[in-house]
């Protein structure tokens, strides 16, 4: 019986060694939401068609990274992955399908968006409360969120359209920052599992 449950110990372990391997992936993905967030930052003049498809690209990007999340994860937090996934490649189809009433309709509903990334952010961090030593860091830009959410809500449309270019490039760089931070820890549990 010791044996069967050791055997299952060491299985466990090599699946979630071979599992960390692509830490990797975190690292790139990271990256890539930091060149989004530089790219969307830097418009001045950008069409708005452009920024509706950068939008468009973001949430079918973050719903790629919550199947994987979801396909990692047991119990509570893939069903809640696969939940907000499900979310965000809807609005990514219809970011793309019509980029420019897109821009307009975003920026009319910016803080709800935002407060709907936020509780993702939050729920997210609490759920990997027991599993991540970071987990802090998704809940403090999960708070901040919040406050960007309730703070955009009270501004005039034309005062939105600039506010979504500047908090969709703070989204970006937030996103960034968590994956890159996650990338690097599970490069360290994959380490310790040698």
């Amino acid at each position: 019986m010791a044996t069967h449950a050791a055997d299952d110990v060491t299985e466990v372990r090599e699946a979630m060694h071979d599992v960390s391997g692509f830490w990797w992936l975190w690292l790139v993905t990271g990256t890539a939401w930091i060149f989004v967030a530089v790219t969307v930052l830097q418009f001045d003049q950008a069409s708005v068609k452009t920024v509706g498809i950068i939008i468009g690209l973001m949430f079918l990007f973050s719903s790629v990274q919550q199947f994987i999340l979801a396909g990692l994860s047991e119990g509570a937090s893939r069903w809640i992955a696969v939940a907000f996934g499900v979310l965000l490649l809807i609005a990514g189809v219809i970011s793309l399908a019509n980029p420019k009433n897109t821009f307009v309709g975003f920026a009319d509903i910016l803080g709800f968006l935002f407060l709907i990334v936020a509780a993702m952010w939050i729920v997210g961090a609490l759920v990997a409360r027991e599993t991540d030593d970071l987990w802090w860091l998704t809940l403090i830009a999960g708070i901040l969120m919040v406050i960007l959410a309730f703070w955009t809500g009270g501004q005039f449309l034309i005062d939105k359209v600039y506010l979504l270019l500047v908090f969709a490039g703070i989204w970006a760089l937030m996103h960034g920052v968590t994956d890159i931070v996650h990338a690097f820890q599970i490069r360290r549990l994959h380490r310790a599992l040698k």
